[in-house]
């Protein structure tokens, strides 16, 4: 007997990524030689390897998650539908380092290599991860002649009302980094966008094999094996990055997590987290990060904003501000365009001209092979519920290592 196991509902290879929230999958009977009965038995497990992610199931989004589930499985070919998850605390550290595993009996009949992809604190990763998220950041700037153009060309000042001072800063740049992680996963599956927690000590960051160590000037130098040595941004190669603070501790005066968390439960409270930490994070350099217009010529700009990311999933988490329908969730009051919960937003919509910019670089938010949100022109609204609590078809495909789904 033969069966199949589809991932994110998926035979494709590419759509076997799985975060804390629950993946919808289905198993079904390919072959059923052997077999006489008009359903079969069949368990499903994980298995990993050694310091790899952790797989847990259940069979159905409101049954309980275990660690084996056993489904029963027509022989006519008709599929059944389970979900799989990472385990909280277990992510991957490698491309298929956990399988899926489907037995009859003790009898092993299929098995699907997954990985739990989730963000994770920079300072953290493994050598192998920093190797390969430099290494997809550098082949999408390719020396300046890549697709990380169309990003830098997102954040300048021209772009600045669509994304700052108002709002729509938090949602905006939620979809910036899906965008640009995605295609960072197009280059490479393994990779997951790292946070830098800006609150406490990063001394793996700024490495040479890493993000690089500055000199008194702000320029950047790198190991000779670390291809971000070839970054360039406005036809200049390198980076100009001038710590105010030393980079074996973290930088001084910023808002604390607990400090940034206790500005208040409803989001336009929350929201002053774009002055401080976030404000203050960027002011911690000199060099192209400390300001808006040239900040996203810096690669470092997507750690730091990732890390405001999570602090706002984290907040979510803790509030339960994931409804947009909740009024604590977000805030009422009319915004410039591009703000409001159900404005499209630029660059993804294309639309240029009177309050928008005269360009829209990039095109449509890049599509995932896991999920379908929030395609390829995002709304305020569709950011909000980016693991899927409300509608499980809103889950955005991304979690952080330190925020839980149940």
């Amino acid at each position: 007997m033969n069966v199949e196991l589809q991932i994110n509902n998926s035979t494709d290879p590419k759509s076997r990524y799985l975060s804390w929230v629950p993946s919808p999958c289905r198993i079904r009977v390919t072959n059923p030689a052997g077999t006489s009965s008009a359903t079969v038995n069949i368990r499903l497990s994980g298995t990993s390897t050694a310091g790899g992610g952790r797989v847990r199931f259940r069979k159905s989004n409101s049954a309980s998650f275990t660690n084996t589930v056993t489904l029963q499985v027509p022989t006519n070919g008709a599929s059944v539908p389970f979900f799989a998850a990472g385990r909280f605390g277990a992510p991957s550290r490698v491309d298929g380092d956990v399988r899926i595993n489907a037995r009859q009996g003790n009898t092993l009949i299929e098995s699907v290599p997954v990985m739990v992809r989730v963000r994770k604190n920079a300072n953290k990763l493994t050598p192998g991860e920093r190797d390969r998220l430099v290494a997809a950041f550098a082949q999408l700037n390719n020396q300046g002649m890549g697709r990380f153009a169309d990003f830098r060309d997102m954040h300048t000042r021209l772009s600045s009302a669509q994304a700052h001072g108002a709002k729509g800063f938090l949602p905006w740049h939620r979809a910036y980094l899906l965008d640009l992680e995605r295609e960072l996963q197009n280059i490479d599956p393994s990779v997951a966008l790292p946070y830098w927690r800006f609150d406490q000590a990063a001394p793996n960051l700024f490495t040479p094999d890493f993000f690089g160590v500055s000199d008194q000037l702000g320029t950047v130098s790198f190991s000779a094996t670390n291809p971000l040595q070839f970054w360039t941004t406005d036809g200049v190669q390198g980076i100009n990055r001038r710590p105010f603070f030393n980079t074996a501790n973290a930088p001084g005066g910023l808002r604390t997590e607990a400090q940034t968390f206790a500005l208040g439960t409803a989001y336009p409270d929350f929201l002053e987290m774009e002055i401080d930490p976030h404000g203050s994070a960027h002011v911690s350099f000199g060099g192209s990060i400390s300001s808006v217009p040239t900040a996203a010529k810096d690669p470092l700009f997507f750690l730091l904003h990732c890390n405001v990311d999570r602090l706002w999933a984290k907040w979510q988490r803790r509030n339960g501000r994931f409804d947009p329908a909740v009024a604590a969730s977000y805030d009422s009051v009319p915004a410039p365009i591009g703000h409001n919960l159900p404005d499209t937003m630029w660059p993804w919509n294309g639309v240029t001209g009177g309050t928008r910019p005269p360009t829209a670089p990039g095109g449509a938010m890049a599509s995932s092979p896991c999920v379908s949100a929030p395609g390829g022109q995002p709304q305020v609204n569709q950011t909000l519920d980016y693991q899927g609590r409300i509608n499980t078809g809103s889950r955005l495909g991304f979690d952080y290592d330190d925020v839980a789904f149940a």
